[in-house]
């Protein structure tokens, strides 16, 4: 009897590796490709952004940067993006302490400051283009748009993947896959953050000085 318990603990501490093993390696993979992605994203913006440096001063007698930027309502707009990075900060503490509940509302209010951050940028969209600078006025303006459009559209995907990461706690809690999950999108809501200090300083301050 002594035996065949001990060969059925064995097996059941066999299983165990191999379960934990595989779960090692799929979360691995999965960081691995993360990585992989954001590297490529970040390949995709120093594009724009040097497209942007090459077509950035061609006005077509159109209007300019200082013609059609807003420093202040552009401050605005990186403050709540720098706020909701800090109250994605504060998600991921309450997820070390398993606390499933101050996780959802730390990334309802992440969601909601990039909500807002994405109507100030829709706002200086529709107030320039009903000014008449659209993307077809000049290259600076086809680079403008193209380059802070995409950022935007990255926060949107964001916001949408949050939304689902929010459901995806309530309905299963702070599983391993979960937290996975939420440490990638904190990798993604940073580094989109990092990409807009660099918009924020390369296109609207130094477009001010043109």
């Amino acid at each position: 009897m002594g035996h065949a318990l001990t060969s059925e603990q064995a097996a059941d501490r066999t299983l165990f590796l191999q379960l934990d093993e595989h779960d090692h390696e799929a979360g691995g993979s999965t960081l691995l490709g993360f990585w992989i992605y954001l590297m490529s994203d970040c390949l995709i913006f120093a594009v724009l952004f040097a497209t942007y440096g090459v077509l950035g001063g061609n006005f077509a007698a159109g209007p300019g940067p200082k013609d059609l930027f807003d420093l202040s309502l552009v401050a605005l707009n990186t403050t709540m993006l720098l706020l909701s990075s800090m109250t994605y900060g504060f998600a991921m503490l309450s997820s070390y302490r398993k606390k499933v509940a101050a996780t959802q509302v730390w990334l309802l209010i992440t969601g909601l400051f990039g909500l807002a951050f994405l109507g100030i940028e829709l706002y200086e969209f529709a107030h320039m283009i009903h000014e008449g600078a659209t993307p077809q006025r000049s290259a600076f303006l086809s680079a403008f748009f193209t380059l802070v459009g995409t950022h935007g559209l990255h926060v949107t995907f964001g916001i949408v993947w949050l939304v689902t990461l929010m459901f995806q706690i309530g309905k299963h809690g702070l599983t391993k896959p979960n937290a996975r999950r939420l440490a990638c999108l904190s990798l993604f809501w940073h580094f989109l953050d990092v990409i807009w200090i660099g918009v924020f300083t390369f296109v609207y301050l130094m477009g001010m000085l043109r």
